[in-house]
């Protein structure tokens, strides 16, 4: 026989409240079916997808648009657009897709024109579109990003001379030297100046003539690019005033 007293069936809500906050305190830790971990994956995996699709469509715009102006040349026009698949591929996926790019483009390039070919494209324009994009991504002002760029373009530009005169045995630099002494020495009659220019002042005028026309090439690239990846999602940095006021362009 048992003995049920009052204070045995008694219900304390003090008791139970703590009770059940104890329990959904436990019942917090264990995650809930909206929050479980199958979808995160699923949401790197898709995105792992596009960037990768994305880096192999612009690695082969960039080695089709090199290839076409080899074969088929049409002045400048298409030398603008060398290094901005690169430079997209920073602003859209950050650095490594922008260098895995630059490499595929490379690789493409070594198969369908040859290694010597295709290392005149990843340096420097394979190698300034990762420049470029890394430093739009960062804000940097057009000036800093235009320097930059043409010091790599002027070191490409080197390499280039370097290796070609490598691969046919001559000395292109001491033929181009040669090239800028004339027209040195026509400056000198234009002025009046009845001196022979020295070969210091040759080289010299040599590269800055380089370096000037780097600094143009860049300042282009840098208004093709505003006025294309603004269109694309992906803006650069804003021009300087004047050139805002140039371009009527905000």
């Amino acid at each position: 026989m048992s003995d049920s007293s009052p204070s045995s069936s008694y219900f304390d809500p003090a008791t139970s409240e703590s009770d059940d906050e104890g329990i959904t305190s436990l019942d917090s830790d264990v995650p809930s079916p909206s929050n479980s971990t199958h979808l995160p994956p699923q949401h790197h995996s898709r995105q792992n997808a596009l960037i990768l699709v994305e880096t192999a469509f612009l690695a082969s715009a960039a080695s089709l648009i090199w290839f076409v102006n080899y074969y088929f040349p049409m002045g400048p026009i298409l030398r603008l657009f060398f290094s901005l698949p690169m430079a997209l591929l920073y602003l859209r996926w950050g650095k490594r897709a922008s260098v895995m790019g630059a490499v595929a483009s490379f690789l493409l390039l070594s198969v369908l024109m040859g290694p010597t070919r295709s290392i005149v494209f990843l340096i420097p324009y394979g190698w300034l579109g990762v420049v470029l994009g890394g430093m739009w991504k960062r804000g940097v002002a057009w000036w800093m990003s235009i320097s930059i760029g043409s010091l790599i373009v002027a070191i490409g530009f080197f390499f280039k001379y370097w290796l070609l005169s490598i691969l046919l045995g001559r000395d292109l630099w001491a033929y181009g030297t040669v090239q800028i002494a004339s027209l040195a020495e026509w400056i000198f009659i234009k002025l009046g100046i009845l001196a022979q220019p020295s070969l210091m002042l040759v080289q010299l005028l040599a590269v800055m003539m380089i370096l000037i026309n780097s600094v143009v090439y860049l300042f282009v690239v840098h208004l093709v690019s505003l006025l294309l990846l603004d269109r694309l999602n992906s803006p650069i940095p804003r021009p300087p005033k004047w050139v805002q006021v140039l371009l009527d362009y905000e």
